[in-house]
């Protein structure tokens, strides 16, 4: 039997797929742009069931024994628990597994130096990444194929039984587009038009949190939202990149390592706020084990470097110098922004 690996212009049959409709707050659909579905991938309900089985499906390593799901668990809002993830080979990377939450509106590039434009682009490269799943696309797709339902199953997603890698990962990326969270304690406390105990939280958290976000938006105390955002930003992230005063000596390039440009070096994605309180440990290169040691980074840590972001206006002083209280109130604001319906939604699980 004939094996594709890769096509550079795939044309499928979408006729009898039936478009997906993406569930989301209202909250996001005032104040965030329309999906965008990269083009000649729509998103379906075909392919987001294809794309499902492929995240979790080990076949796409060498050896069969790591899918996507095995550095991305859903019960962790799809990050890992390590520091560093583990490939198939027992080698580790340098950088922890970024969470997948509300990829869909991730527009401004992917991974932690943003060298993917496209959800569809970064799902080709865990499968063949010798640190990490070490596959060959032949051979990943040669499994795939020999499977009984696989070729039902694109046929119907995409209109053809043969299986290629870019369908492949147009699946996978329709999968992840429907990872969306929104419905955390702060959500609900915003959707109920700021009543007290809205939440679901008792009325001392919420008090906790309240003051932690006032915190949070004072450029004098906290002064997070330039790049995390605020109650007008669903994604708590601006998607773009910053040297965060980690290191004197920047070791790791991040972007710049992309660019070439040594003014980008020590620069990587702001992450998401969304469900802290699952994705532990933090940072690009999960250094911190605990929200209490990411905030006191922000408060005494910072380290002045040529690349440090203008933003991190009190590096000279090490940090904002929040007191105990001031820093517990942050933290109370930061895991209110976690979900756990997402992490326990059914239609994000591992199928096999």
């Amino acid at each position: 039997m004939e094996m594709v690996s890769c096509r550079k212009d795939p044309k499928t049959n979408l006729g009898d797929t039936t478009p997906y409709k993406f569930d989301y707050p209202q909250l996001f659909d005032s104040y965030l742009p329309a999906i965008s579905e990269s083009q000649g991938n729509p998103t379906t309900e075909e392919g987001v069931e294809l794309g499902r089985l492929l995240f979790f499906d080990k076949r796409l390593s060498e050896g069969n024994v790591q899918s996507c799901g095995s550095c991305h668990f859903p019960a962790n809002s799809f990050s890992d628990t390590s520091q560093y993830s583990v490939g198939v080979d027992g080698l580790t990377g340098t950088r922890n597994a970024m969470p997948i939450i509300n990829a869909a509106w991730m527009n401004q590039g992917l991974f932690w130096d943003g060298r993917s434009a496209t959800l569809e682009s970064q799902a080709f490269e865990p499968v063949v990444n010798p640190v990490e799943m070490h596959e060959s696309w032949p051979d990943a797709v040669g499994k795939l194929q020999a499977d009984p339902q696989y070729p039902f199953l694109f046929e119907k997603a995409f209109g053809s039984s043969k299986i290629d890698s870019v369908n492949v990962a147009k699946a996978i990326a329709q999968f992840e587009r429907t990872l969306i969270s929104g419905n955390s304690p702060f959500d609900k406390f915003l959707a109920a038009n700021k009543a007290t105990g809205s939440s679901g939280w008792s009325e001392a958290n919420e008090l906790l949190a309240f003051q932690g976000f006032a915190i949070f938006m004072d450029e004098t105390k906290g002064d997070c939202f330039h790049c995390h955002g605020d109650q007008f930003n669903p994604l708590w992230t601006d998607n773009l990149y910053h040297n965060n005063a980690l290191d004197a000596v920047i070791t790791d390039k991040g972007l710049g390592e992309v660019t070439g440009n040594s003014i980008d070096d020590g620069k990587f994605k702001t992450p998401t706020l969304r469900n802290l309180a699952f994705t532990a440990p933090y940072m690009h290169d999960g250094r911190f084990a605990t929200l209490e040691e990411v905030i006191q980074h922000y408060s005494s840590g910072l380290q002045n470097s040529p690349t440090v972001d203008p933003l991190m206006k009190n590096v000279t002083s090490g940090g904002n110098n929040l007191n105990p209280q001031e820093q517990n109130a942050l933290k109370w604001f930061l895991l209110s922004l976690s979900d756990s319906s997402f992490v326990n939604n059914p239609a994000f699980s591992d199928p096999w």
